[in-house]
């Protein structure tokens, strides 16, 4: 089995878009983490999202690598974006919808997937 770094390293390069939140998009557990989402899905981007609280250790990992303290921390093709204010603002001025589209191209499937990290015991 991976190391917890390594599974996060892992959807960070392989998913187009991800998030991860507090909570899940079905149940947001913080108000940051929905702006984050719901600018996400403004811009048509799909969305896989990775919950970071189940155990604390995702989070330290994950600010470890992106050197990022917050939560929530939006990647598009392995490169973090920011929090939610950064993913709003960039949606409010276009940029998001540009970056995606230079990412992902225009003719994107619109999907929300909450993903699972095999946690250590």
């Amino acid at each position: 089995m991976s190391t917890l770094s390594e599974q996060i390293q892992h959807v960070i390069a392989t998913e187009p878009v991800v998030v991860f939140m507090k909570g899940t998009p079905e149940m947001p557990a913080c108000g940051n983490s929905l702006r984050a989402l719901q600018a996400l899905w403004s811009a048509g981007a799909p969305i896989a999202a990775v919950d970071v609280l189940p155990d604390p250790r995702i989070r330290q990992e994950l600010s470890a690598l992106s050197e990022w303290p917050t939560i929530p921390q939006v990647f598009v093709r392995g490169e973090l974006i920011g929090g939610a204010d950064i993913t709003e603002e960039l949606h409010a001025s276009g940029e998001l919808q540009a970056r995606l589209d230079a990412a992902l191209g225009t003719e994107r499937e619109q999907t929300v997937r909450t993903l699972e990290l095999a946690l250590p015991a």
